[in-house]
Protein backbone atom coordinates (compact mmCIF):
# COMPACT_ATOMS: atom_id res chain seq x y z
CA UNK A 1 0.00 0.00 0.00
CA UNK A 2 2.89 2.03 0.83
CA UNK A 3 4.63 1.28 -2.16
CA UNK A 4 1.47 2.27 -4.35
CA UNK A 5 0.98 5.55 -2.87
CA UNK A 6 4.85 6.60 -3.03
CA UNK A 7 4.21 5.95 -6.52
CA UNK A 8 0.99 8.24 -7.24
CA UNK A 9 3.14 10.35 -5.42
CA UNK A 10 5.77 10.47 -7.79
CA UNK A 11 3.60 10.76 -10.71
CA UNK A 12 2.34 13.30 -9.28
CA UNK A 13 5.29 14.93 -8.75
CA UNK A 14 6.52 14.55 -12.29
CA UNK A 15 3.80 15.19 -13.88
CA UNK A 16 3.81 18.85 -11.74
CA UNK A 17 7.62 18.97 -12.94
CA UNK A 18 5.90 18.66 -16.49
CA UNK A 19 3.34 21.13 -16.11
CA UNK A 20 5.97 23.91 -14.69
CA UNK A 21 8.39 23.17 -17.60
CA UNK A 22 5.54 23.64 -20.04
CA UNK A 23 4.75 27.19 -18.33
CA UNK A 24 8.33 28.30 -18.68
CA UNK A 25 8.61 27.06 -21.94
CA UNK A 26 5.30 29.08 -22.67
CA UNK A 27 6.21 32.09 -21.29
CA UNK A 28 9.57 31.87 -23.05
CA UNK A 29 8.06 31.62 -26.42
CA UNK A 30 5.78 34.80 -25.65
CA UNK A 31 9.12 36.40 -24.71
CA UNK A 32 10.55 35.46 -27.78
CA UNK A 33 7.75 36.77 -29.88
CA UNK A 34 6.94 40.20 -28.09
CA UNK A 35 8.43 43.28 -28.30
CA UNK A 36 11.01 44.76 -30.83
CA UNK A 37 12.07 42.09 -32.75
CA UNK A 38 12.44 37.94 -32.41
CA UNK A 39 14.38 35.97 -30.13
CA UNK A 40 15.18 33.30 -33.01
CA UNK A 41 17.35 31.29 -30.33
CA UNK A 42 14.29 30.93 -27.83
CA UNK A 43 12.31 30.18 -30.89
CA UNK A 44 14.57 27.27 -32.46
CA UNK A 45 15.09 25.91 -28.82
CA UNK A 46 11.38 25.27 -28.02
CA UNK A 47 9.82 25.24 -30.86
CA UNK A 48 12.03 23.30 -32.89
CA UNK A 49 12.24 20.67 -30.76
CA UNK A 50 9.18 20.25 -29.49
CA UNK A 51 6.53 17.26 -30.54
CA UNK A 52 3.25 17.58 -31.97
CA UNK A 53 1.40 17.56 -28.61
CA UNK A 54 3.15 20.40 -27.02
CA UNK A 55 2.58 22.42 -29.90
CA UNK A 56 -0.60 22.17 -29.34
CA UNK A 57 -0.83 22.74 -25.79
CA UNK A 58 1.37 26.05 -27.39
CA UNK A 59 -1.46 26.68 -29.43
CA UNK A 60 -4.21 26.47 -27.14
CA UNK A 61 -2.38 28.39 -24.40
CA UNK A 62 -1.38 31.30 -26.29
CA UNK A 63 -4.84 32.86 -27.27
CA UNK A 64 -2.93 36.14 -27.87
CA UNK A 65 -1.56 34.43 -30.40
CA UNK A 66 -4.24 31.88 -31.89
CA UNK A 67 -7.42 31.83 -32.09
CA UNK A 68 -9.88 28.75 -31.78
CA UNK A 69 -11.21 27.89 -34.82
CA UNK A 70 -15.11 26.81 -35.73
CA UNK A 71 -14.05 23.50 -37.28
CA UNK A 72 -12.07 22.83 -33.79
CA UNK A 73 -8.71 23.78 -34.61
CA UNK A 74 -6.36 26.29 -33.40
CA UNK A 75 -5.06 28.75 -35.92
CA UNK A 76 -2.93 32.07 -35.97
CA UNK A 77 -4.80 35.29 -35.57
CA UNK A 78 -3.91 36.71 -38.85
CA UNK A 79 -3.19 40.40 -37.51
CA UNK A 80 -1.03 38.49 -35.20
CA UNK A 81 1.23 36.77 -38.73
CA UNK A 82 1.26 40.37 -40.03
CA UNK A 83 3.03 41.70 -37.00
CA UNK A 84 5.39 39.16 -36.81
CA UNK A 85 6.34 39.08 -40.18
CA UNK A 86 7.06 42.69 -39.47
CA UNK A 87 9.25 41.96 -36.68
CA UNK A 88 11.05 38.58 -38.15
CA UNK A 89 12.70 41.49 -40.52
CA UNK A 90 13.49 44.07 -38.37
CA UNK A 91 16.92 42.88 -38.09
CA UNK A 92 17.11 42.64 -41.29
CA UNK A 93 16.53 45.88 -42.38
CA UNK A 94 18.19 47.48 -39.49
CA UNK A 95 21.30 45.20 -40.58
CA UNK A 96 20.96 46.47 -44.74
CA UNK A 97 20.52 50.25 -43.21
CA UNK A 98 23.64 50.40 -41.21
CA UNK A 99 25.88 48.73 -44.50
CA UNK A 100 24.41 51.36 -46.57
CA UNK A 101 26.15 54.75 -47.29
CA UNK A 102 24.81 57.38 -45.16
CA UNK A 103 23.54 59.38 -48.17
CA UNK A 104 21.77 56.63 -49.87
CA UNK A 105 20.26 55.77 -46.22
CA UNK A 106 18.95 58.99 -46.10
CA UNK A 107 17.24 58.89 -49.51
CA UNK A 108 15.76 55.85 -49.20
CA UNK A 109 14.41 57.20 -45.64
CA UNK A 110 12.80 60.03 -47.25
CA UNK A 111 11.59 57.61 -50.45
CA UNK A 112 9.74 55.48 -47.66
CA UNK A 113 8.30 58.29 -45.58
CA UNK A 114 6.57 60.16 -48.75
CA UNK A 115 4.66 56.60 -49.64
CA UNK A 116 3.38 57.48 -45.87
CA UNK A 117 2.57 60.82 -45.52
CA UNK A 118 1.01 62.32 -43.44
CA UNK A 119 1.69 59.99 -40.71
CA UNK A 120 5.60 60.44 -41.84
CA UNK A 121 6.24 64.14 -42.03
CA UNK A 122 8.98 63.26 -38.86
CA UNK A 123 11.20 61.35 -41.11
CA UNK A 124 11.62 64.52 -43.79
CA UNK A 125 12.00 66.46 -41.10
CA UNK A 126 14.84 64.97 -39.22
CA UNK A 127 16.45 64.38 -42.06
CA UNK A 128 16.41 67.80 -43.30
CA UNK A 129 17.14 69.32 -39.95
CA UNK A 130 19.54 67.17 -38.16
CA UNK A 131 21.96 66.51 -41.04
CA UNK A 132 24.73 69.06 -41.97
CA UNK A 133 24.89 70.80 -45.09
CA UNK A 134 27.29 68.42 -47.00
CA UNK A 135 25.26 65.40 -45.64
CA UNK A 136 21.70 66.86 -46.52
CA UNK A 137 22.87 67.65 -50.39
CA UNK A 138 24.94 63.95 -50.75
CA UNK A 139 21.23 62.95 -49.69
CA UNK A 140 19.82 64.55 -52.41
CA UNK A 141 22.59 63.31 -54.39
CA UNK A 142 21.88 59.77 -53.49
CA UNK A 143 18.02 60.44 -54.07
CA UNK A 144 18.98 61.55 -57.74
CA UNK A 145 20.59 58.73 -58.59
CA UNK A 146 17.77 56.16 -57.56
CA UNK A 147 15.06 57.35 -57.79
CA UNK A 148 15.78 60.31 -61.26
CA UNK A 149 14.01 62.69 -59.57
CA UNK A 150 14.66 65.27 -57.07
CA UNK A 151 13.67 64.76 -53.27
CA UNK A 152 12.36 68.76 -53.69
CA UNK A 153 10.37 67.73 -56.17
CA UNK A 154 8.95 64.78 -54.93
CA UNK A 155 8.19 65.95 -51.21
CA UNK A 156 6.24 68.91 -53.73
CA UNK A 157 4.24 66.38 -55.16
CA UNK A 158 3.02 63.99 -52.39
CA UNK A 159 3.05 66.78 -49.30
CA UNK A 160 -0.24 68.88 -49.71
CA UNK A 161 -1.43 71.77 -47.53
CA UNK A 162 0.37 74.17 -45.47
CA UNK A 163 3.18 71.42 -44.66
CA UNK A 164 4.29 71.83 -48.47
CA UNK A 165 6.29 75.23 -48.50
CA UNK A 166 8.36 74.21 -44.81
CA UNK A 167 9.09 70.95 -46.05
CA UNK A 168 10.17 71.55 -49.25
CA UNK A 169 12.16 74.72 -48.35
CA UNK A 170 13.42 72.37 -45.62
CA UNK A 171 14.63 69.55 -47.95
CA UNK A 172 16.28 72.08 -50.46
CA UNK A 173 18.03 73.97 -47.68
CA UNK A 174 22.63 74.41 -47.43
CA UNK A 175 22.66 76.44 -44.25
CA UNK A 176 25.74 78.38 -43.15
CA UNK A 177 27.46 76.19 -40.56
CA UNK A 178 30.29 78.88 -38.88
CA UNK A 179 29.86 80.07 -35.75
CA UNK A 180 28.69 84.07 -36.22
CA UNK A 181 26.04 85.14 -35.72
CA UNK A 182 24.01 88.23 -35.57
CA UNK A 183 22.25 88.94 -32.46
CA UNK A 184 20.47 91.83 -33.41
CA UNK A 185 19.13 89.74 -36.10
CA UNK A 186 18.46 86.78 -33.93
CA UNK A 187 16.62 89.49 -30.99
CA UNK A 188 14.36 90.60 -34.36
CA UNK A 189 13.43 87.32 -36.06
CA UNK A 190 12.64 86.23 -32.22
CA UNK A 191 10.20 88.64 -32.10
CA UNK A 192 8.75 87.78 -35.53
CA UNK A 193 8.47 84.68 -35.26
CA UNK A 194 6.63 85.39 -31.62
CA UNK A 195 4.30 87.65 -33.61
CA UNK A 196 3.27 84.63 -35.90
CA UNK A 197 2.50 82.18 -33.27
CA UNK A 198 0.61 84.56 -30.88
CA UNK A 199 -1.75 85.25 -34.17
CA UNK A 200 -1.95 81.61 -34.89
CA UNK A 201 -5.71 81.65 -34.45
CA UNK A 202 -5.57 83.87 -37.76
CA UNK A 203 -3.14 82.51 -39.86
CA UNK A 204 -0.66 79.32 -39.31
CA UNK A 205 2.33 80.04 -38.48
CA UNK A 206 3.98 77.75 -41.10
CA UNK A 207 1.90 79.59 -43.40
CA UNK A 208 3.88 82.72 -42.59
CA UNK A 209 6.67 83.37 -45.45
CA UNK A 210 8.92 85.39 -42.50
CA UNK A 211 8.83 81.95 -40.45
CA UNK A 212 9.66 79.70 -43.12
CA UNK A 213 12.36 82.03 -43.96
CA UNK A 214 14.02 81.87 -40.56
CA UNK A 215 13.82 78.30 -40.15
CA UNK A 216 14.75 77.25 -43.70
CA UNK A 217 17.64 79.48 -44.08
CA UNK A 218 19.05 80.53 -41.00
CA UNK A 219 22.61 78.74 -39.49
CA UNK A 220 21.39 76.20 -36.55
CA UNK A 221 23.84 78.71 -34.23
CA UNK A 222 21.84 81.82 -35.26
CA UNK A 223 18.44 79.90 -34.70
CA UNK A 224 19.84 78.84 -31.05
CA UNK A 225 20.42 82.70 -30.34
CA UNK A 226 16.73 83.20 -31.42
CA UNK A 227 15.42 80.44 -29.03
CA UNK A 228 17.50 81.93 -26.54
CA UNK A 229 15.92 85.55 -27.40
CA UNK A 230 12.42 84.46 -27.53
CA UNK A 231 12.21 84.13 -23.35
CA UNK A 232 12.50 87.84 -23.64
CA UNK A 233 10.19 88.21 -26.34
CA UNK A 234 7.74 86.68 -25.28
CA UNK A 235 7.71 85.61 -21.68
CA UNK A 236 7.49 82.02 -21.99
CA UNK A 237 10.30 79.39 -24.01
CA UNK A 238 9.36 78.70 -27.55
CA UNK A 239 8.65 75.41 -26.51
CA UNK A 240 5.48 76.34 -24.57
CA UNK A 241 3.99 78.60 -27.40
CA UNK A 242 4.82 76.03 -30.27
CA UNK A 243 3.30 73.36 -28.05
CA UNK A 244 -0.77 74.45 -29.41
CA UNK A 245 0.24 76.87 -32.26
CA UNK A 246 1.67 73.66 -34.60
CA UNK A 247 2.72 70.14 -34.41
CA UNK A 248 5.45 70.92 -37.64
CA UNK A 249 6.36 73.93 -36.53
CA UNK A 250 7.40 72.22 -32.63
CA UNK A 251 8.95 69.34 -34.45
CA UNK A 252 11.18 71.70 -36.85
CA UNK A 253 12.11 73.97 -33.84
CA UNK A 254 13.32 70.70 -31.85
CA UNK A 255 15.14 69.11 -34.61
CA UNK A 256 17.16 72.56 -34.81
CA UNK A 257 18.30 73.51 -32.03
CA UNK A 258 17.65 70.43 -29.28
CA UNK A 259 18.07 67.62 -31.24
CA UNK A 260 19.55 65.06 -28.58
CA UNK A 261 15.99 65.91 -26.70
CA UNK A 262 14.25 65.32 -30.40
CA UNK A 263 15.76 61.96 -30.75
CA UNK A 264 15.37 60.97 -27.12
CA UNK A 265 11.30 61.56 -27.42
CA UNK A 266 11.25 59.36 -30.61
CA UNK A 267 13.01 56.52 -29.27
CA UNK A 268 11.01 56.62 -26.31
CA UNK A 269 7.98 57.02 -28.38
CA UNK A 270 9.27 54.37 -30.57
CA UNK A 271 9.64 51.91 -27.65
CA UNK A 272 6.49 51.52 -25.90
CA UNK A 273 4.42 49.04 -25.53
CA UNK A 274 1.63 50.94 -27.57
CA UNK A 275 3.56 52.02 -30.48
CA UNK A 276 2.50 51.45 -33.87
CA UNK A 277 4.43 49.91 -36.72
CA UNK A 278 5.44 53.36 -38.04
CA UNK A 279 6.58 54.27 -34.91
CA UNK A 280 8.23 51.29 -34.01
CA UNK A 281 10.35 51.53 -36.84
CA UNK A 282 11.82 54.97 -35.74
CA UNK A 283 14.36 52.91 -33.01
CA UNK A 284 16.03 51.13 -36.54
CA UNK A 285 16.25 54.67 -37.82
CA UNK A 286 17.44 56.82 -35.18
CA UNK A 287 20.28 54.20 -33.55
CA UNK A 288 21.40 53.66 -37.02
CA UNK A 289 21.78 56.73 -38.42
CA UNK A 290 22.95 58.38 -35.25
CA UNK A 291 25.96 55.67 -34.34
CA UNK A 292 28.24 57.61 -36.04
CA UNK A 293 27.47 60.62 -34.88
CA UNK A 294 26.15 61.77 -31.65
CA UNK A 295 24.62 58.52 -30.28
CA UNK A 296 26.39 58.91 -26.89
CA UNK A 297 24.92 62.78 -26.22
CA UNK A 298 21.15 61.09 -27.62
CA UNK A 299 22.08 58.33 -24.60
CA UNK A 300 22.88 60.98 -21.95
CA UNK A 301 19.89 62.96 -22.92
CA UNK A 302 17.67 60.04 -22.44
CA UNK A 303 18.43 58.99 -19.41
CA UNK A 304 18.50 62.34 -18.46
CA UNK A 305 15.02 62.86 -19.22
CA UNK A 306 13.24 59.56 -18.26
CA UNK A 307 15.85 58.45 -15.40
CA UNK A 308 17.02 55.18 -17.27
CA UNK A 309 19.77 54.15 -19.69
CA UNK A 310 18.83 53.99 -23.17
CA UNK A 311 20.68 50.36 -23.38
CA UNK A 312 19.12 49.02 -20.42
CA UNK A 313 15.53 50.02 -22.04
CA UNK A 314 16.37 48.47 -25.27
CA UNK A 315 17.40 45.60 -23.38
CA UNK A 316 14.51 45.07 -21.53
CA UNK A 317 11.92 45.74 -24.59
CA UNK A 318 14.26 43.70 -27.70
CA UNK A 319 14.54 40.26 -28.45
CA UNK A 320 17.06 38.03 -30.30
CA UNK A 321 19.20 39.15 -33.27
CA UNK A 322 18.07 42.71 -33.26
CA UNK A 323 18.34 43.62 -29.77
CA UNK A 324 22.03 42.32 -30.27
CA UNK A 325 22.85 44.63 -33.31
CA UNK A 326 21.64 47.49 -31.50
CA UNK A 327 23.10 47.17 -28.61
CA UNK A 328 26.61 46.77 -30.50
CA UNK A 329 25.81 49.78 -32.05
CA UNK A 330 25.24 51.71 -29.18
CA UNK A 331 28.24 50.28 -27.09
CA UNK A 332 31.17 50.75 -29.37
CA UNK A 333 33.81 52.70 -28.33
Amino acid sequence: MRESQHHIFLLAAKHKKEDMAHLQELEALTKALSGLGIDEKSLISILGKSDPARRTTFRQRSTHFFIEDERSFERWDDHRINLLRLEFVRFENALVLWAMHPWERDARLVHEALTLVPQSYRVILEIACTRSSEELLGARKAYHSLYDHSIEEDVAIHVTGSERKLLVALVSAYRYEGPKVSEDAAKSEAKLIAKAIKNGDKKNPIDDDEVIRILTTRSKPHLKAIYKHYKEVSGKNINEDIEAADFILKETAECLCNPHAYFSKVVDEAIRNDADHNTKKALTRVIVTRADVDLKEIKEEYNSLYGVPLTQKIDDNANGNYKDLLLALMTRD
